[in-house]
């Protein structure tokens, strides 16, 4: 079997690469952006935009996958509300070229269409745990560009009876995450304050909501696991099913630190919109699967400012 993951020199993709070769006995593609790397060498590695519909075609009929995981995105909420126009050619047009070029394949594939909580938005209170049928709401761009995709790949699946799967995965994190998500951001401020290159202040945004946190090796897990067992034309939640506030995210990590750190409210870091609650109802997820988390938030904290500490003071 052949599996080709499209997106795959971001976070998520270095780790479902490794995943997918302990697990699997598939033979491994992975693309990138031209001025991306990839270090993997149980991997054959191809340069795509996906933004090229010719190049997509071109290299599904060179690989011939079995499986593609469309991991491509533009994935920062704070970006989008900044540039909303890449957020939309990425995660909306971008997707469409993609299904388009597997609907043309001679070759049966099975696609699976990452997309993300944030895609359910404005959540009453009686809606939480959020399902997979709870309206949405998108409350930002990146949020919005998502449930098009959603919406987009179902009717995909429905009206070309492709073997589509979508996911909406909550937010997840671990060692190596870029320092625009919150959890690495602020590890990475601890990490610096304790070597004295930053002053002993960090700085935070809105810190009353809350969010549900994943491990990226149990995402990874639980994508490996869609893929196999999950129900063509389903969407399904990949999350811990606990929501916890990012206050309280903040002082698990500053317990975590070697100094005495203040902690201040930055214009910038707030948001237009922010959604208070979202946490993941993942009871389909797991009766197709029996998938469940496995690795706690305090050692993803722990081995998250353990990364940073490498990177800043090796």
């Amino acid at each position: 079997m052949r599996a080709l993951i499209i997106g795959a020199a971001g976070f998520v993709g270095k780790y479902l690469l490794h995943h997918l070769q302990e697990t699997y006995e598939w033979s491994l593609y992975a693309t990138k952006l031209p001025g991306e790397s990839i270090d993997f060498p149980g991997a054959c590695i191809k340069d795509l935009d996906i933004l090229d519909l010719a190049a997509i075609e071109n290299i599904l009929e060179d690989v011939q996958p079995d499986y593609i995981f469309h991991l491509a995105a533009q994935s920062s909420v704070s970006l989008s509300w900044k540039n909303p126009q890449l957020t939309i050619d990425i995660n909306i047009k971008g997707s469409i070229n993609v299904l388009e070029a597997v609907r043309k394949m001679a070759h049966p594939v099975r696609l699976l269409m990452i997309g993300s909580g944030e895609e359910y938005g404005h959540i009453l209170p009686e809606e939480t745990p959020i399902s997979e049928d709870t309206l949405l709401r998108p409350g930002n761009i990146y949020a919005a560009t998502k449930a098009c995709q959603n919406m987009v790949s179902s009717i995909y699946a429905r009206a070309y009876n492709m073997d589509v799967i979508m996911v909406r995965a909550f937010n997840h994190v671990g060692p190596g995450q870029a320092p625009i998500f919150v959890v690495s951001d602020f590890c990475k401020q601890v990490a610096e304050i304790e070597v004295g290159i930053k002053e002993p202040v960090i700085h935070v945004g809105n810190l009353s909501a809350r969010r549900d946190f994943t491990d990226v090796r149990d995402v990874v897990r639980a994508y490996g696991l869609i893929m196999l067992y999950g129900n063509s034309g389903e969407t399904y939640n990949v999350g811990s099913g606990q929501g916890i506030s990012i206050e309280d995210l903040l002082k698990r990590i500053l317990k975590n630190s070697s100094v005495n750190i203040t902690v201040e409210t930055e214009e910038a870091r707030l948001r237009p919109v922010d959604v208070p609650v979202i946490e993941a109802n993942i009871s389909k997820l797991q009766a197709v699967t029996g998938w469940k988390p496995e690795i706690s938030v305090d050692t993803t904290i722990l081995e998250t400012l353990n990364y940073w500490r490498s990177v800043i003071h090796p």
